[in-house]
């Protein structure tokens, strides 16, 4: 007869080495459940060697800006363990990104700058560059705004389904989206937003969602909801693409005639976003010098 204690010290050894080796494999797989090669191992080095992440919000006078951005930082912390993640803001509100950027030359550390916003316009073509070359002794780059990606469609769709919208409303005749941004002057982030617009109308069932934006472009929020209503489409929800509270956020909103969803904030989906496009850029193969890799 087998020795009862000598089983159970098999049998723990056994689920032992299953743990062990099922860690090695989840360690293996990425977080979107592909299996993670060789090479995307060796280039990812430990998180106290990587370079840090500084999310470039734009700056708000609405206190609870800032604050949702720090909860989404903190989302992007969860996910990441051990990486260094700050916040810098272009204007309006401390930390300022010149002041970010000078304190991590004198640590001697390296960093991707990810903006937090969603088309390409003067801030990032222009800001965040010349906020690098006032930082001579930093080794940095930027990373694409978060644009037209699945997950920030995935963010979208989810603030909708938490404002009320239903499976049944994108099947329904009656019902349009208005998607609301800052908007700007630069062709290139116009272009960026129908992207986006698109895809969350082909997520939402092939509902029709029109861009639309607070400044610097056409439509307004209020021109949008009547041209859906023009179409028949009554029911129409005003989706916020939008990092956090604040004016421009605040008057799409107060323009829904049904839905108005709330800002994007600490998304799990925008978090996994700003996470990507600091992988995309950190380990982008350029032959252009790091300090001159332009904001695309």
């Amino acid at each position: 007869m087998t020795d009862p204690d000598s089983t159970f010290d098999s049998a723990a050894e056994l689920l032992g080495r299953i743990t062990e080796q099922l860690a090695v494999q989840l360690g293996q797989v990425h977080p979107d459940g592909r299996r993670q090669r060789k090479h995307d191992e060796e280039a990812r080095p430990p998180m106290m060697n990587a370079p840090t992440l500084v999310a470039v919000g734009h700056g708000s006078r609405d206190p609870r800006a800032r604050a949702a951005l720090g909860r989404l930082l903190d989302r992007v912390r969860e996910l990441r363990p051990g990486l260094d993640v700050r916040l810098a803001h272009i204007e309006l509100n401390a930390p300022l990104l010149d002041a970010t950027l000078a304190d991590l030359a004198a640590e001697g550390r390296d960093a991707v700058l990810v903006p937090l916003l969603f088309a390409p316009g003067h801030h990032v073509t222009h800001d965040l560059p010349a906020a690098l070359a006032a930082a001579p002794a930093l080794r940095a780059r930027v990373a694409e705004p978060l644009g037209a990606h699945p997950l920030l469609v995935e963010a979208l769709a989810g603030r909708l389904t938490e404002a009320g919208w239903t499976p049944e409303d994108g099947t329904s005749r009656a019902t349009g989206v208005v998607l609301a941004s800052a908007g700007s002057r630069d062709p290139r982030s116009g272009a960026e937003i129908r992207r986006i617009a698109a895809l969350l109308g082909e997520r939402l069932g092939g509902v029709p969602v029109v861009p639309a934006y607070a400044s610097a472009a056409a439509p307004t929020v209020p021109e949008a909801v009547r041209a859906l209503a023009a179409r028949g489409r009554h029911r129409v929800a005003v989706a916020s693409c939008f990092t956090a509270p604040g004016l421009f956020a605040t008057r799409a909103a107060a323009h829904a005639p049904w839905l108005a969803t709330a800002p994007l904030g600490a998304h799990p989906a925008l978090a996994r976003l700003v996470l990507h496009r600091y992988d995309q850029a950190r380990t982008a193969r350029t032959t252009t010098p790091v300090r001159e890799l332009a904001a695309i």
